[in-house]
């Protein structure tokens, strides 16, 4: 599995107060799943490369990606492989969590 560094998460537009859970972090939360066999920090803006250099069986992507904007879905398909994307779960997100914190509301 392939997480975003802490860095190319701020350049994707996050801003510099995020993200609020540091990559290690991130990265134990997801090893600790029974479906990943290994989890990758990359600092690139999009996981192409390293999509190509694993050769994943399944690519997962929130449901919020439309399937034509999901990096690496053609190269995985290509091989055999499977794209899935999974729904979002309503009202729980980071961004709508830190908007309550503030007193926003949220989403």
């Amino acid at each position: 599995m392939g997480v975003n560094r802490d860095a190319s998460a701020r350049r994707l537009g996050k801003g510099p107060a995020r993200p609020v859970v540091n990559e290690a972090e991130r990265a134990r939360v997801l090893a600790a799943l029974a479906a990943v066999d290994c989890v990758v920090l990359f600092d690139e803006d999009t996981p192409l490369e390293l999509i190509r250099r694993l050769r994943p069986d399944v690519l997962v992507k929130g449901a919020d990606y439309a399937p034509a904007a999901i990096v690496g879905a053609k190269d995985v398909e290509g091989w055999g492989g499977r794209v899935v994307r999974v729904p979002l779960v309503k009202d729980k997100s980071t961004t709508n969590l830190l908007a309550k914190l503030r007193g926003g509301g949220g989403e």
